[in-house]
C-alpha cells in the first residue's frame, strides 16, 4: 500500500477543515464588513463538506 503524502494525510486536512467552518463562523457573527457576511455561508459549506470527505481518508 503507498502512502499519502503527509499534507493530503487526515490530520492536517481535518484541521484545515475545521479551521475554515471556524472561519465561516466568524465571518458570520463580525459587524463590520459585508462581503464577510456574504461569503459566509459559502465558507461554513466549503469547510463542512471538505470535512465530510476528509474524515474518509487514510491516517
Amino acid at each position: 500500500m503507498t502512502r499519502w503524502p503527509r499534507p493530503l494525510r487526515r490530520r492536517p486536512m481535518e484541521t484545515l477543515a475545521i479551521g475554515l467552518i471556524a472561519l465561516g463562523f466568524l465571518m458570520l457573527f463580525q459587524p463590520f464588513l459585508l462581503e464577510f457576511y456574504t461569503y459566509s455561508f459559502v465558507t461554513l459549506l466549503t469547510g463542512t463538506v471538505m470535512f465530510i470527505v476528509v474524515t474518509k481518508f487514510p491516517d
